[in-house]
């Protein structure tokens, strides 16, 4: 490719992206009052956020629907055409539509706006133009108007549909924010997808009950190498007296005693423990998990209650599984 073809492509791509960007920047500069009074009509709505648009408004009010759905904010996307034809038995009283049109005055949105107001649903727009028909229609005005589209013709929406998307962003989050979502929240919404694999907690990983390997200070180790076979994890938990987590023994910890001068097999577990082991949480991630097996160099970590008893054990293995890592 010609040096000069290619410094053409990226003129025009930084043009594009210059323009873009500086809608974005006018966008939050002219942010006002009916922001906040879209952020407070959805936050009251005991219903779905139904997001309607057609053509490329309808491409991005998709996306919008998502966003909002998959951050606290129950939605879905009701094409406006297929409103008219049937799909409008879709709504429901206690429900809010958010109507997406940069001239505000598509036919078919136009046409679902009697519809709307028959059934007394609130109507926020998201149009380039606030004194439009939808725009004097809505409940709330979003102004998404942009001083030029990116496409040299000024046809194709460009600059229009990267502000609508960022102002459906902005309502997604500070919606978000607004209801305390919190990333467990998160990873209930997202339970197949890679950020709900990280926002795993650790109890939905941890091996308990039976399955966890435990012993105390006095076992032989003859008895304490069966548990550490026997539960497959290489590794036991050791105890005190009062059942509280006192150490732990290894694969390196039973090399390291082979090694010293002695019978391993006369020994006590008490004797060949590590002493002070590496503890966490219940609660904790899965991913915070990872990062301190990989801090020190470990491949298992035991779960203890406030009072220092062992309640479960993870290992890497049980984290790899999971996709965690």
């Amino acid at each position: 490719m010609r040096e000069a073809d290619v410094a053409a492509s990226l003129g025009r791509a930084r043009r594009v992206l210059a323009i873009e960007a500086a809608a974005i920047t006018a966008l939050a500069e002219r942010l006002d009052d009916a922001f906040a009074r879209a952020v407070d009509l959805v936050g009251r709505s005991s219903g779905k956020v139904v997001v309607t648009g057609v053509g490329k408004s309808g491409h991005v009010g998709h996306k919008i629907a998502a966003t909002l759905a998959s951050t606290g904010t129950p939605a879905f996307f009701l094409h406006a055409a297929e409103a008219l034809h049937g799909d409008v038995g879709m709504l429901e009283r206690q429900d809010l539509v958010l109507a997406i049109s940069n001239s505000g005055e598509t036919p078919e949105i136009l046409q679902l706006v009697p519809v709307l107001k028959r059934l007394g649903l609130p109507l926020i727009a998201l149009t380039g133009r606030s004194a439009s028909t939808l725009g004097r229609a809505a409940d709330v005005v979003l102004d998404v108007s942009v001083a030029e589209e990116a496409c040299p013709l000024g046809l194709a929406p460009t600059a229009s549909t990267t502000v609508t998307l960022a102002m459906g962003d902005a309502l997604a989050v500070a919606l978000l924010e607004q209801r305390g979502f919190r990333p467990e929240d998160f990873a209930a919404l997202h339970p197949a997808g890679t950020l709900g694999r990280k926002l795993l907690r650790v109890a939905e990983l941890m091996h308990v009950g039976a399955a966890l390997p435990r012993v105390t200070a006095r076992t032989s180790m003859r008895e304490s190498l069966l548990e550490i076979t026997s539960k497959r994890l290489g590794v036991t938990a050791v105890v005190d007296d009062d059942g509280r987590l006192a150490g732990v023994i290894t694969d390196g910890d039973l090399r390291r005693a082979l090694a010293r001068p002695g019978d391993l097999l006369a020994c006590t577990a008490g004797e060949v423990m590590t002493r002070k082991p590496k503890t966490i949480e219940a609660e904790a991630l899965g991913a915070r998990a990872v990062a301190v097996m990989e801090r020190h160099a470990i491949t298992s970590l035991f779960v203890v209650d406030p009072a220092g008893r062992p309640t479960g054990v993870i290992h890497l293995h049980d984290l790899l599984r999971a996709g965690v890592v």
